[in-house]
């Protein structure tokens, strides 16, 4: 990482956080999540940041909206800049405008989409290099990440996602640095496999059983990446190119269909994203 550049990432404690409705294949009211042991895995997660040196910014939870803890999903950071979601399902739309609110006061431009248009923030959208590459269908639509492209005038690579398990790109795809990333092939058709191994010489693939617990959903800082439990083969796999792999429990929010991805948003852009601010 560049020197005396502390990583920052967004947050937001798991206060309200519960499974209250079904809006992914993973989330089943009849499987509840524990309350205490999602604040524990989540004060894990946390911990583990904070010791690889992150700064960490905290939405204030709410009541009726337990998945804004996925803060990943509020918006795409380019700069100071933050394009906003605009959420494909109702039950999540009340989480835009606190977000929105978040940013304007800690000193981002808001930009947001014409209406109609479905976008789901850093969940479908993240820069492997200098081209940002955007899952489309399940969650975002494939105009609304054409405009993202044309908003920060920058190539964007819409891949789109074929496994409702997978409905955000960060679930199965995750950069690492300039050129390496790791992905679950079977979440893409023929075209995003191709389009992906053209792009990126070094693709990390993992596992099925891996990639159901997550294993993609990770989070990278500087040559550290960050997991939940269960990847014993991924973190294998990135200890033999120079990376070091940690891992922490998060099963209670895997059951609503998000990871260590999932609950944080980088406030200053990415190691691997390398995007110019001018």
């Amino acid at each position: 990482m560049a020197a005396n550049h502390q990583p920052r990432i967004l947050m937001c404690p798991p206060d309200y956080y519960g499974i209250e409705y079904e809006i992914n294949p993973w989330m089943n009211r009849e499987r509840q999540a524990d309350h205490e042991l999602a604040i524990e895995q989540w004060e894990g997660l946390v911990a583990i940041l904070s010791g690889l040196g992150v700064e960490i910014s905290l939405l204030t939870p709410v009541q009726g909206l337990p998945d804004l803890v996925f803060t990943a999903n509020a918006a795409m950071i380019y700069g100071r800049r933050a394009i906003m979601a605009h959420f494909r399902h109702h039950q999540r739309r009340g989480e835009e405008p606190l977000c929105a609110a978040w940013f304007r006061k800690h000193g981002y431009a808001v930009e947001q989409l014409p209406e109609g248009r479905f976008f789901e923030g850093a969940g479908d959208a993240l820069f492997c290099g200098e081209t940002l590459i955007a899952g489309y269908r399940i969650r975002s639509d494939v105009r609304s990440q054409q405009m993202i492209g044309e908003l920060i005038g920058r190539e964007v690579i819409p891949l789109e996602l074929i496994d409702d398990h997978y409905y955000h790109l960060d679930t199965c795809f995750c950069p690492l640095a300039a050129g390496e990333a790791i992905w679950f092939p079977g979440a893409f058709d023929d075209y995003g496999r191709r389009a992906l191994a053209e792009l990126i010489p070094t693709l990390i693939p993992v596992a099925a059983e891996e990639a159901q617990s997550f294993a993609c959903n990770a989070v990278v800082v500087g040559r550290n990446v960050v997991t939940t439990t269960g990847c014993p083969q991924l973190h294998r796999d990135l200890k033999s190119r120079g990376y070091t792999p940690h891992e922490t429990a998060l099963s209670e929010f895997i059951k609503a269909g998000g990871s260590a991805k999932c609950l944080t948003l980088r406030l200053d852009g990415e190691e691997a994203a390398a995007w110019k601010t001018t």
